[in-house]
């Protein structure tokens, strides 16, 4: 398209010098007795203001002046018509334009009347002067106007599509900020109130415990319910939309610690590291503590603390990470959500990675591949 843009103004400025050496020499039965070098001259000097009318309509107005009342060129006219149209906005500008068009007309037709010859015949005549008048001023005008109308329109039309959008964009941003503000809402009306009750009765049975286990198992789970409460308030800062950056993120050095909570409550888990240990990115690290983080919370709620297996594999190209529990007895399991493995899964597709989980073995798999940043 830019091409074209940069073609159409020569391709127009090469029509008018055919057309105006054509009128020159007799194309239309209308012969100039001017010289051939001065009748090119002038042809190139209307083409070369072709070319630059889409940026100024004065210069090809001059030659379309000065083409026609001289040796009777009439491709100018027609050119500087239509631009006049399309770039002179002001009702002010356009009638100085006719009133000039119809004066420039009338003193061609006074030329060609007093020059004899065939020109007299076809342009001198006051019919042929209002007709070639209206059928290469006239019209070409007209249809500038309609163009410079046209492009108004469309222009409006735009600009209103791209308000609407705005608008729409705008209303979107705040329905998610309202329905990101309920849910925080109701996530602290409701779980933050619940783990705040588990903490305050494990402190209460750590004071009161009746043996030293009692009282470890107490405090660990007040120290679990702190973290996720701790938690929890960041997801609460993200609904709002406040920042949380202050608060890091854990990644792949937090995992020890993780696992160490887990064989605090009686989980076997055994870790074992493949592979050149490197920095793979945050989000990355991050997303893999969560996939074991999640998958030792279901062995925890449904496989009754069988023992686990957690593998880290540094790969070429990422990460793999693989938590596999041995096959445990049937027990009671503890409510769930059934979103857990569903929202790892988006969260590690969002890094361009894969997650697999099933029965393996008479246990339970989750595998996660996660490319490095």
């Amino acid at each position: 398209m830019n091409i074209l843009d940069r073609a159409l103004p020569w391709a127009l400025g090469g029509a008018v010098f055919l057309l105006c050496a054509g009128s020159a020499y007799g194309w239309a039965g209308v012969a100039t007795t001017l010289p051939a070098p001065v009748a090119l001259a002038i042809a190139a000097a209307a083409a070369a203001a072709a070319v630059v009318a889409r940026r100024s309509v004065w210069p090809v107005t001059v030659m379309a002046a000065v083409a026609y009342v001289w040796p009777a060129m009439w491709p100018p006219a027609v050119v500087a018509s239509y631009y006049a149209g399309l770039h002179l906005g002001r009702r002010r500008a356009l009638w100085l334009y006719a009133a000039g068009a119809s004066a420039v007309w009338a003193l061609g037709g006074v030329v060609s009347s007093l020059s004899g010859g065939h020109r007299a015949l076809a342009m001198g005549s006051s019919p042929n002067v209002l007709i070639l008048g209206g059928a290469l001023v006239g019209l070409p005008l007209v249809a500038g106007l309609w163009s410079h109308a046209r492009r108004q329109v469309l222009v409006a039309m735009r600009e209103r599509a791209e308000q609407l959008v705005r608008e729409q964009v705008l209303r979107a941003d705040q329905a998610r900020a309202q329905e990101r503000a309920r849910i925080a809402r109701e996530m602290h009306d409701v779980v933050a109130h619940r783990v705040s009750l588990m903490v305050l009765h494990a402190g209460a049975l750590e004071v009161g415990a009746p043996d030293e286990r009692t009282a470890q198992t107490a405090a660990l789970i007040g120290d679990v319910g702190r973290e996720a409460l701790s938690n929890l308030r960041e997801v609460l800062g993200v609904l709002r939309a406040q920042d949380t950056s202050r608060d890091p993120q854990p990644t792949l050095a937090d995992l020890e610690r993780l696992l160490a909570q887990s064989r605090a409550l009686g989980l076997v888990v055994n870790r074992r590291d493949e592979g050149q240990a490197r920095p793979i990115g945050q989000s990355a690290e991050r997303t893999a503590y969560r996939v074991v983080q999640e998958a030792l919370a279901n062995v925890h709620k449904h496989a009754g603390g069988a023992e686990t297996d957690v593998a880290v594999r540094y790969l070429p190209t990422g990460l793999e990470i693989v938590i596999r529990n041995a096959p445990s007895a049937a027990r009671e399991e503890l409510p769930k959500s059934g979103w857990g493995l569903v929202g790892l899964r988006e969260r590690v597709e969002l890094l361009g990675g894969t997650l697999e989980a099933g029965p393996c073995d008479g246990g339970f798999q989750v595998r996660a591949r996660i490319p490095a940043a």
